[in-house]
């Protein structure tokens, strides 16, 4: 009986250091994007970024600091939005494909020097997200307020049990494929 108990707890510590480790890691990252923002402006205003590791050419852009503002403007939203879709428990949470289908669009859109026009067509590609996540939001809230209607259960012990809760990270991820 206590080596069943001790297992149960060090089962239990490794995975609240593992919940602790990966909300550090979450935690910096949300910290440091300002830092990661104002990195842009420590790249020479220069055509051309050289170095050790590699060389940028900023080709479209004309200056590499523009080309890197631009990058960091659509690519710190577009992390930030990830991890808010990731570790949001609300049932509205799948409203988040929509702006994190827009940054990622967009930001292939900026890598592609030769693109022109950046945010065209933007809404051609979020149209199929659109219409797929716009009705089942509003189906989930129709379906809320009609156990509303015909329950005594108050909104937050209905978001309560239309919330999903995966085991983890991993679990997220896989509840979509």
């Amino acid at each position: 009986m206590k080596r069943s108990s001790e297992s149960s707890l060090k089962t239990a510590n490794k995975r609240l250091s593992r919940t602790a480790i990966v909300g550090t890691i979450i935690a910096t990252i949300i910290v440091s994007t300002p830092l990661l923002y104002s990195l842009h402006e420590s790249v020479p205003s220069g055509r051309v970024w050289d170095t050790f590791l590699f060389t940028y050419d900023s080709g479209f852009w004309e200056e590499a600091q523009y080309a890197m503002w631009v990058y960091t403007s659509k690519l710190i939203p577009l992390i930030l939005l990830t991890i808010w879709f990731f570790t949001c428990r609300h049932w509205w949470y799948h409203a988040l494909l929509v702006p994190i289908v827009m940054y990622v669009f967009q930001s292939v859109n900026s890598w592609n020097s030769e693109a022109g026009r950046l945010d065209e067509g933007t809404f051609v590609v979020l149209l199929p997200i659109l219409v797929i996540v716009v009705p089942s939001i509003y189906l989930i809230r129709a379906k809320m307020f009609n156990k509303i209607n015909t329950a005594d259960k108050t909104l937050e012990e209905l978001e309560e049990e239309f919330m999903i809760k995966p085991k983890g990270l991993w679990g997220k991820i896989k509840q979509y494929f």
